[in-house]
């Protein structure tokens, strides 16, 4: 049994965070080989981990958004540390480090899996709505004509389209995930302005939709047969929001194998967001 004594809490390096990456691999979260860049431009000050001399032993992000918004993911406990209270201990020292990160008023958003929602609510988060994985094979669509690839040029409207479905504006976190390695990006524009866009990244086991915003069902349809069309005889993953109707319908359409779900949970006000723009989520661990 270990001695909470014997515990440190401090803030992770750049290979404390790829450890916290490795470690999500194992558990078959199915991250992406270069998300680690990514989620330490969005924020170096935002990994924490408990230690027992300079061996970590548990950690997450507590990642801040300008002070604005802050969101907590990457929760893990290695696996001989868990049952002994170390994962309790170390959930609420991240909310509370995290909470001194943020302006007052300010709301933490996170992803809970169904095991720990329970827990999670005793901590000051209520669920918001539920988001599941749902799994269809890459195949060959014809991509609409309204569709084009996203790149630096237009990249400002992209942040500002972004921030109108994630809540805040947060270009340090999504300029390198447009640009990182194997990354497919798509944006739906019609007479030059934005009506919806859809990032594919890949991951270690194929690719992910993360997000895909949309003006309407026909957009996000579009957008979303752009990214099968993108990844052919390989899974494609996207997170959707249940609550979102049209979404639902969109991988019924497509006869998507559902995979498992998580509850976004909020402490505080949820983003003032249209649910029904937001046709898949962006990622578990950064929001």
């Amino acid at each position: 049994m270990v001695k909470f004594q014997d515990i440190n809490f401090r803030k992770l390096d750049y290979q404390g965070l790829v450890t916290l990456v490795k470690w999500a691999e194992k558990e078959g979260w199915n991250p992406g080989p270069h998300d680690a860049e990514v989620y330490w431009a969005t924020d170096p000050d935002g990994y924490y981990g408990y230690f027992i001399d300079d061996k970590l032993i548990g950690g997450g992000s507590i990642v801040s958004y300008n002070g604005e918004y802050g969101f907590m993911g990457f929760f893990i406990v290695l696996p001989e540390y868990r049952a002994q209270g170390i994962g309790r201990k170390l959930w609420y020292q991240r909310r509370d480090k995290l909470l001194s990160r943020l302006k007052s008023n300010s709301s933490i958003g996170m992803d809970g899996v169904l095991a720990m929602q329970s827990f999670y609510a005793e901590g000051g988060f209520k669920i918001a709505f539920r988001d599941e994985r749902h799994e269809k094979i890459g195949e060959n669509f014809s991509t609409h004509t309204n569709i084009s690839s996203i790149n630096n040029d237009t990249i400002d409207d992209v942040i500002k389209y972004d921030a109108k479905y994630f809540g805040f504006s947060r270009p340090q976190f999504l300029v390198p995930w447009v640009n990182l390695p194997g990354t497919k990006s798509f944006k739906y524009t019609v007479g030059g302005k934005l009506k919806g866009i859809a990032i594919l990244r890949k991951a270690n086991k194929g690719y992910k939709i993360c997000p895909l915003f949309a003006d309407n069902a026909m957009i996000a349809e579009e957008l979303y047969k752009a990214c099968l069309n993108s990844a052919v005889d390989e899974p494609v993953y996207i997170d959707i929001p249940t609550n979102n109707d049209a979404a639902v319908d969109m991988i019924k359409k497509y006869n998507t194998t559902y995979i498992f779900e998580c509850a976004r949970m909020y402490y505080g006000n949820p983003p003032q967001v249209n649910m029904q723009n937001i046709y898949g989520i962006t990622t578990f661990e950064l929001g």
